[in-house]
């Protein structure tokens, strides 16, 4: 059974739906409502859509498992935790390294993350003073290049969502984390609700559901299934230490596996009502669907500033872009906190000036490229592109497959059936084929695809 003689200092979630709201929280973020909306329109709709579907199921939700699993079964940060499972399982030690990798790729995403994250909080303030009303493409193009053109405007909204980041973490597991999503993920789901019933309104209403859900097989491809595969991880959290750092809080008993399925339930679900928000806007507008990254920023405003409401439902927009941001880099952060006041004595307070600052100085790299340095290029990408290529096609799947391979193979299987406490041994068997087998293979062999073997 669980270990019940160990605690994680830092505290516990007071239920198992404080921690189902907080994982989602962590998956539930602009991944969902700015990534996967443009990435969608990119990769040919409802064929992407149904990759990614089952990258959640075969790949997503296995290796999810598995992170929550070895955060309670050891109750430390990523770092300690690897360490710690390895020394049990008289396996390398080497393997702490998994922790390190976790915890770094999160302080990577988390640098481009908040600087997305400010944007979203300069375009409420846009839309409350009605920067949108009428606007063209052109109109619309221009506001977001003048804005994302000066370093010091995307300095100061990045400072600002940093500055509350590190403060709702600072507060501690239940007085800052668990307070911050009981109020953050509720309102979140309200907001994109009513965004889903104003898309029903629309006339293209049938068709972007439609774009969604009716999948062309030809647009299927090698690129496709790594970008779905890419998109799974990094929305869903996984390999970048939050969930095993949320686990770690996880009291004794709760399931892991109803969990996980409750939380990658709801991370999918709020990506596909976000298209379904969105999708119809940018068909009854007659916009492109694959405008990017700018879909969000470049392309809604234009529905939002010529449409019946649209004053109201873009400040209602970009309002449930900042919820859904604070609740995803809150989780990126604390892998890193948690080892600062393990490791070095910080109080929670400390570990989060320090790793707080040393984001933020990172996310200057990324203010940057989008401005001064947007001619700088490393393999023909900018600071930014190249964060995000790195960690979403890289980190995340390597750090996701060693997952799989420790908690498949290395750990024993007495110690991981016991911690999962599956009701039936059949479950179990299903999640350890998965886990040692589907989950590895297939991120194997796309990442084969990535580095150009395959």
């Amino acid at each position: 059974m669980t270990d019940n003689t160990k605690k994680s200092i830092h505290g516990e979630w007071s239920s198992r739906f404080a921690f189902i709201l907080a994982a989602t929280g962590s998956a539930v973020g602009l991944g969902n409502i700015w990534k996967f909306p443009y990435i969608t329109g990119e990769n040919g709709g409802g064929a992407f859509v149904l990759v990614y579907l089952l990258c959640v199921v075969l790949i997503g939700i296995p290796i999810m498992m598995a992170e929550s699993m070895l955060g309670r079964r050891a109750r430390q940060s990523p770092i300690n935790a690897m360490q710690t499972l390895a020394e049990e399982a008289k396996a390398d030690p080497n393997w702490h390294y998994l922790g390190w990798l976790g915890v770094v790729a999160g302080f990577l995403i988390l640098s481009y993350y908040s600087v997305i994250a400010g944007w979203s909080i300069a375009y409420v303030f846009k839309a409350f003073i009605g920067s949108f009303s009428g606007g063209d493409a052109k109109d619309m193009q221009d506001l977001f290049a003048e804005f994302t053109g000066s370093p010091l405007s995307l300095t100061f909204w990045h400072t600002i969502f940093m500055v509350t980041t590190m403060s709702v973490v600072a507060r501690g597991v239940q007085g800052g984390l668990e307070k911050s999503v009981r109020f953050l993920m509720p309102g979140l789901f309200v907001l994109l609700m009513l965004l889903v019933g104003y898309a029903m309104t629309t006339g293209s209403y049938q068709r972007g559901v439609d774009f969604l859900f009716v999948p062309d097989f030809s647009k299927i491809t090698s690129n496709v299934v790594l970008t779905a595969m890419g998109h799974a991880f990094f929305t869903l959290s996984l390999g970048m230490g939050a969930i095993m750092a949320y686990g770690s809080y996880l009291p004794a008993g709760d399931s892991i596996a109803k969990t996980s399925l409750l939380i990658a339930g709801a991370d999918t679900a709020v990506a596909l009502l976000a298209g379904i928000a969105i999708f119809p806007l940018v068909f009854s507008n007659n916009l492109a669907v694959g405008s990017g990254p700018g879909l969000i920023f470049q392309t809604l405003p234009i529905a939002f500033g010529n449409m019946p409401g649209g004053w109201i439902v873009g400040i209602l927009f970009f309002v449930m872009l900042v919820f859904a941001a604070l609740t995803s880099a809150i989780s990126l952060i604390e892998p890193a906190v948690a080892w600062l006041v393990e490791n070095h004595g910080c109080n929670r307070k400390q570990a989060c000036i320090w790793s707080g600052t040393l984001v933020w100085f990172l996310g200057l790299g990324t203010v940057f490229s989008f401005n001064s340095w947007a001619n700088v290029k490393f393999f023909d990408k900018t600071i930014f592109q190249l964060l995000d290529y790195l960690t979403a096609n890289l980190m995340l799947p390597i750090g996701g497959f060693c997952i799989a391979i420790f908690a498949g193979w290395i750990m024993s299987q007495a110690n991981s059936e016991s911690e999962l406490e599956l009701s039936n041994p059949v479950y179990y068997q299903v999640w350890q084929i998965l886990v040692r087998y589907v989950s590895p293979a297939a991120v194997f062999l796309v990442f084969l695809h990535v580095v150009g073997v395959l």
